[in-house]
């Protein structure tokens, strides 16, 4: 995904050529022309003069034109069944790389997959998915019939001694997707017994700043069902995002120390400018001393876990490089801080894919 959204400065990185968009294609025939980039699109590299070249965007594939992993060299790997999201969020590469809209994997193709690996005696079946209740759907709605002959086919497929895995890493659930139905799907044909809700952040601005979709009331919603029907809920939590104030922060902590106190565990991050995302130019996330020892005492609880604190470096790098390649004419995007006072009168060489 770096490549994609920074070809310029993966060139200089050292690579030869960036693959710009879904490699797959691009990638075989690069290999096919044996390295010339003649005809190829979806590349950047720089020609004899230094400048830097494209050749236009890469053709779209189905999924199922692609194995989602090497059974020629017994490499597996969680199975993609969904690429693409019609949730256009502003912290997130997906939808700005894959286009804000989804392509599924077809049953049958799942079916072969999980075929091939119980052939080779893997019992375990996971799937990698922006959202993990919208496959089959192409509107905001689930698609629960689709989503049941999935894990049909797979549960049947991977035999009485595998297992399927639905709703938790390396997927998530959108709150507002949650249902009594969607839970007990899961429940009848997977072995997972938790289900990871992406929340974000418990500040209904900072949510629709995001462009989420969703507010905070669906997130206790979902995490309360979850629970009700004997889930254990982790809830993805961002803290640092543009422009939070700190009643948005302490919103987020409201809601965090809620959802410990029915059960539900937070998974926390920091907010990262990640490349290729209108909030690519935002101040890297940042958490201030009060909030990392609330954090700290539901740490403690084991009601909150995550690498958060990792992310606060990464943030800071990528925020560096930002400001290393600036994009022309944009300008960053962030939000206005809610203050709390009272309002005041008025390198290595090859290729390097994405």
């Amino acid at each position: 995904m770096h490549a994609t959204a920074e070809p310029v400065q993966t060139l200089d990185a050292g690579w030869d050529m960036a693959v710009i968009g879904e490699g797959e294609s691009t990638l075989v025939s690069l290999v096919d022309a044996k390295g010339d980039p003649t005809g190829i699109t979806g590349l950047a590299y720089r020609d004899a003069t230094g400048n830097v070249k494209r050749t236009g965007k890469a053709k779209q594939r189905d999924l199922n034109d692609f194995p989602g992993f090497a059974l020629k060299w017994d490499k597996f790997n969680a199975l993609e069944i969904t690429s693409g999201c019609i949730y256009a969020c502003r912290f997130c590469q997906t939808p700005f790389m894959f286009s804000a809209k989804f392509r599924h994997r077809s049953v049958e193709n799942v079916r072969w997959h999980v075929d091939q690996m119980r052939a080779r005696g893997l019992r375990d079946v996971r799937f990698i998915t922006p959202t993990a209740l919208s496959y089959g759907s192409q509107t905001d709605e689930p698609n629960l019939d689709a989503v049941e002959e999935l894990l049909a086919s797979c549960r049947e497929g991977i035999g009485p001694n595998g297992r399927v895995f639905f709703g938790s890493f390396p997927s998530e659930i959108r709150p507002e997707h949650v249902s009594r139905e969607a839970l007990r799907l899961v429940k009848k044909y997977c072995d997972n017994n938790n289900i990871i809700v992406g929340a974000q952040s418990g500040s209904d601005r900072v949510l629709d700043a995001a462009k989420r979709g969703h507010g905070v009331e669906e997130v206790k919603r979902a995490a309360r069902l979850g629970i009700e029907e004997g889930f254990r809920i982790n809830v993805d939590m961002i803290f640092g995002m543009p422009g939070e104030s700190r009643d948005d922060v302490d919103d987020s902590l409201a809601l965090a120390r809620e959802l410990a106190d029915l059960g539900a565990r937070i998974h926390a991050h920091t907010f990262m400018p990640l490349p290729g995302t209108p909030w690519r130019d935002a101040p890297p996330g940042d958490v201030d001393p009060e909030t990392i020892r609330e954090v700290d005492r539901l740490s403690r609880r084991g009601a909150l876990y995550g690498h958060w604190q990792k992310q606060r470096d990464h943030a800071a790098r990528l925020a560096a490089a930002a400001e290393a390649y600036p994009r022309p004419g944009r300008s960053r995007t962030i939000l206005p801080t809610v203050s709390t006072a009272p309002a005041p009168a008025k390198p290595t060489d090859g290729c390097a894919t994405c």
